[in-house]
């Protein structure tokens, strides 16, 4: 869709020049009174309830929008969703439509959303060369930041699927074993070093075939939309059980996703140059101009604004990560969801997790006047995110927020 498509604004009433202006459109998964959950999309303040006036236009996929997730719309394939798009585009504009689907539109403060999308895996990368050179420096001062590999390749990990929530549900503290620094042997109880990361995840909507690679150019075929995250990680668990395999139960408690789902053709005017790599990647990783997006998050803990992390800064793309997960032949499913680990950039107020912020504990931030390490319980994080829209202003990709629970 061009920006010629977008030159009319939105009928609906706080529309234009809001972050849900006519130039996003997020899909979600609602519920209203009673109802079952069904596809809908947002426009400013409101919710359009796609399947009434889907079957009104007696369109062919009307069926798809009273699913409870959006798995079947993005089984379709790219042609679909760019004709979708195009089809809601024309009914929030066309004020001849207005009477159709005026009475389709719920305010957003009366539904409740739904996990979005059904996951099949989830796969969490680590591509911030900030973040990890601050994790390096962190845990490894006397030696090399990075690891020899990560410049090469798009260092990630499988985690679980069925722990992904959407935003506004509780995260327990998890439990595990952890090695305080002084102790001879392990202890169980609770995470003393809960932590969040800012992240973005990627919805995969086409699947492929086991034994296909899907290569860098197939990326928006393939990639339906994107989301805020925020990947929990209870940072003593994990250092004590990392070795040699990585990430296991520190991080697989809990996933927050944001109930909105952002088409990426609605990225368009968000897409920059990678900020250079080197050395050159292999030839299955070598992407061109525009790889990378512009994408401001911002960190808000109890209600303040900690940290302002850039995605722009990003060392790998997101085209990048889905051809290495592909590369050796693992197959793509419709709900796939893989994320860009923690979002962090050179400035210290720029860093995406407590363990930055922090320093590793050792250099605690501020937080209404005190000193803050590490999650407490009742501590509330929302993570957010904006990108240029292509009239001008800027587009939300939603937020997510969770309130750490106490350990039962």
């Amino acid at each position: 869709m061009t920006a010629g498509e977008y030159a009319t604004d939105s009928w609906v009433e706080g529309a234009t020049g809001s972050l849900y202006d006519i130039d996003n459109l997020p899909y979600g998964v609602f519920s209203h009174d009673d109802e079952d959950p069904r596809v809908g999309v947002r426009i400013g303040e409101q919710v359009l309830d796609l399947a009434p006036v889907a079957a009104g236009d007696m369109l062919e996929v009307a069926h798809l929008f009273e699913e409870p997730t959006l798995n079947p719309l993005m089984a379709t394939g790219r042609p679909t969703w760019d004709s979708v798009r195009s089809w809601i585009v024309s009914l929030l504009t066309d004020p001849a439509r207005r009477d159709l689907v005026e009475p389709s539109l719920l305010p957003v403060s009366e539904v409740t959303l739904q996990l979005p999308v059904t996951v099949a895996d989830y796969v969490d990368f680590y591509c911030s060369l900030d973040h990890a050179s601050n994790v390096g420096r962190i845990f490894r001062p006397d030696a090399e930041a990075l690891l020899p590999n990560w410049r090469h390749l798009p260092v990630g990990y499988h985690g679980r699927s069925g722990t992904v929530v959407v935003s506004g549900t509780p995260v327990r503290r998890p439990r595990g074993q952890r090695k305080p620094p002084t102790a001879d042997a392990p202890v169980y109880g609770a995470s003393r070093r809960l932590d969040i990361e800012a992240e973005l995840g990627f919805v995969v909507g086409t699947p492929s075939r086991m034994g296909d690679q899907v290569p860098v150019d197939a990326f928006a075929d393939h990639v339906f939309g994107v989301t805020p995250l925020n990947d929990w990680s209870a940072r003593d668990i994990q250092a004590w059980e990392y070795v040699p395999l990585g990430p296991f139960l520190g991080k697989s408690f809990a996933t927050s996703v944001s109930g909105w789902v952002t088409p990426l053709a609605a990225l368009e005017a968000a897409r920059v140059d990678l900020p250079g790599q080197d050395p050159e990647p292999l030839e299955y990783l070598r992407v061109g101009a525009g790889a990378g997006y512009d994408i401001e998050m911002e960190v808000v803990l109890n209600g303040e604004t900690v940290a302002r992390p850039p995605y722009r800064t990003m060392y790998w793309s997101p085209a990048q990560m889905l051809a290495h997960m592909t590369v050796n032949g693992a197959s793509l499913r419709v709900g796939d969801l893989f994320a860009s680990g923690t979002v962090s950039g050179p400035d210290p107020q720029q860093r995406g997790s407590f363990l930055e912020l922090s320093w590793g504990g050792k250099e605690p931030f501020l937080l209404a006047g005190e000193e803050r390490t590490f999650l407490e319980d009742g501590d509330e994080v929302t993570i957010r995110a904006t990108a240029p829209g292509v009239r001008g202003g800027r587009i939300a990709l939603g937020e997510v927020t969770g309130t750490v629970l106490a350990t039962e």
